[in-house]
């Protein structure tokens, strides 16, 4: 049985404080929420979490502060920031404090369980997410970073293996490129977009004696993983 794992979720917007608890239940997250700093402090203080999910303007004590005392009592747990503002100083902040990333409002749910899925593989190495994909012939081991085929095995980097994972789960659908960018780099400047365009032709050499898996353009979208 997989784990079920526990998040802190600080959001003093009721509405989407409750809508981003029901789909994180959804997806199989035990998830207690709060409406500002304090009570947050105190549901940390009197339970055991798996990662914290804050919001940076709070009430009472706002989300940096919160993470400030959670990392005194806490080095270890995952912290995500959500936030209204994207200056770069907030989120140079907010790393400054030890969190594990950052989230710019407004932003879609599924791109908030991508960065919870990714924080949690690499900091519980648990089920948080699918491990195995069938690619034609190969079998890829998210877990490992390998495309395994018989005795054969290709090594991939963690970003080959971050953005390959992402093109499975999006599997005949298109990936678009902000989203993949947000989701795996934080960022979707120039700089990065010419990274991830580095990392999809070093997949496509991976994967070039599989006729039945293609990584394809889809002009002005993104990508998309033909099988």
């Amino acid at each position: 049985m997989e784990k079920e794992y526990k998040i802190l979720l600080t959001e003093d917007d009721e509405n989407l404080g409750m809508l981003l608890r029901e789909y994180l239940q959804a997806k199989g997250f035990k998830t207690d929420l709060l409406p500002d700093g304090e009570e947050g402090y105190k549901a940390f203080m009197a339970d055991k979490y798996d990662i914290c999910i804050l919001d940076v303007m709070m009430p009472k004590k706002d989300g940096f502060s919160l993470a400030k005392d959670i990392r005194m009592v806490n080095t270890e747990v995952p912290i995500i920031f959500l936030t209204a503002k994207s200056l770069k100083e907030d989120i140079f902040e907010g790393f400054k404090i030890g969190a594990d990333d950052y989230l710019t409002k407004p932003f879609s749910m599924e791109e908030l369980l991508f960065r919870i899925e990714a924080i949690l593989r690499r900091t519980k190495g648990g089920n948080a997410a699918q491990e195995f994909y069938q690619l034609g012939k190969y079998k890829f081991d998210t877990q490992k970073q390998q495309l395994l085929e018989g005795d054969n095995t290709i090594k991939l980097t963690t970003k080959e293996s971050e953005l390959l994972k992402l093109l499975c789960t999006n599997a005949n659908k298109v990936l678009e490129r902000n989203f993949a960018l947000k989701t795996i780099w934080v960022d979707d400047n120039y700089f990065n977009a010419r990274s991830m365009d580095v990392y999809i032709t070093k997949l496509r050499k991976h994967l070039k004696d599989e006729p039945s898996v293609e990584i394809i353009n889809v002009h002005g979208k993104g990508y998309k993983l033909v099988m």
